[in-house]
């Protein structure tokens, strides 16, 4: 008899769109590839490639403010409830969940993002096993915006970091288990089994382009840690970049391209595409992908992407956080300009990095590889 697993999630795992939605559907993809009966349960609704899901779920949120008053009005609120942000957004529905889950009954459920954790107690009454998959620790993420902002904003992004850390001390040890990227989340996990499960991405064979001179960073634009990244890079680091090299050019691969062009506007070198058919063949085409951020958590997709194109990385530290080390590192803006420009320079320093990177990708961060962990632990 088949296994029945329900998938909950707080975004549109299809299309895959973004490092969550890579993550989520290689799960939902390894319980189908084991005969599994998925359903899955988001709050966007989504269409699923057929054969892929046996329900697609939902329990739509109700729209919300765009404009910064109302963003800013809404989190002074949760500030004085003490809440987290998304865990205030996707909290209060227990009763629509209810009815669209009537009396089923599931072998596993697995709640995607820390986000939706607080649903913990009632999926038990809907599955034998819960687990929750933990794309970044939470707290951590608030910790390193904190750190990285002014000190109002500051103030209230640590706020949000105890928060998180609180909720995570209460909420984590009332499920079976959680999956997490790296040995370093594993390590910030406790009172409950941890699996290590790596993010990844599907397999491609390596693509055998002319690498053009170019630059290319990759990514949901509107995500906080990457729209500050770019303004870091644009900022502190490109303008030697770009008098150094003349024809070099720096290409942004994402979607929201609206949040990034209010910085790069006016500089006719640096390229935004917006979202883009095939991502990787854009990364294939740039001589290095470069990863600048300075907050965040959990393991990045966009060095993934860069190793399996066969692209060289330059990245800070926190941006390569959990991922073996085939690939430049460099903090603060001095020693990332630095490293950018030798590997510019270098093609055989620059061939050997792509290679390494490359290598990784073929043995740990595509689906399968990933696959073998749950297997070898007995997931299912």
């Amino acid at each position: 008899m088949k296994k029945q697993v329900l998938v909950v999630c707080p975004e549109a795992p299809y299309p895959v769109l973004g490092g969550g939605a890579q993550r989520i559907a290689s799960l939902i993809e390894y319980f189908v590839e084991r005969d599994c009966a998925v359903d899955v349960l988001t709050f966007v609704p989504f269409e699923a490639p057929p054969g892929f899901v046996r329900e697609a779920l939902c329990v739509p949120l109700p729209a919300n403010g765009r404009s910064r008053a109302a963003r800013v009005l809404r989190n002074a609120g949760r500030l004085l409830r003490g809440v987290p942000p998304l865990i205030d957004r996707l909290a209060g529905f227990d009763t629509a969940v209810r009815a669209v889950l009537g009396g089923r009954h599931y072998d596993l459920a697995i709640l995607e993002h820390f986000w939706v954790a607080p649903y913990v107690g009632l999926m038990r009454q809907y599955a034998s096993r819960v687990w929750c998959d933990l794309h970044n620790i939470e707290s951590r993420f608030f910790d390193t915006l904190a750190q990285t902002s002014g000190p109002l904003t500051g103030w209230a992004l640590g706020r949000f970091g105890r928060l998180s850390r609180k909720l995570e001390t209460e909420l984590l040890p009332k499920f079976d288990g959680c999956l997490v990227c790296s040995e370093g989340d594993a390590a910030l996990v406790s009172g409950v089994p941890v699996v290590v499960y790596p993010n990844t991405i599907e397999w491609i064979d390596r693509p055998e382009v002319e690498k053009g001179e170019a630059l290319v960073f990759s990514g949901n634009m509107e995500y906080h840690p990457n729209l500050q990244a770019v303004r870091w890079f644009h900022e502190s680091i490109w303008p030697k970049l770009r008098e150094r090299f003349p024809a070099l050019r720096w290409r942004l691969v994402g979607m929201n391209p609206d949040a990034v062009l209010r910085v790069v506007c006016g500089d006719s070198r640096v390229e935004v595409t917006g979202a883009v058919p095939d991502a990787l063949a854009e990364i294939a085409q740039a001589k290095l992908a470069v990863v600048p951020l300075l907050s965040g958590s959990g393991t990045r997709i966009k060095i993934l992407e860069a190793w399996a194109a066969g692209t060289a990385v330059v990245s800070t530290s926190l941006g390569a956080e959990g991922l073996p080390v085939c690939l430049r590192l460099a903090d603060g803006a001095p020693a990332f300009e630095r490293a950018v420009a030798e590997l510019l320079s270098d093609p055989a320093k620059r061939r050997c990095l792509e290679d390494a990177g490359r290598k990784a990708y073929e043995q740990r961060f595509h689906r399968r590889a990933g696959w073998e962990i749950l297997d070898k632990v007995q997931f299912l």
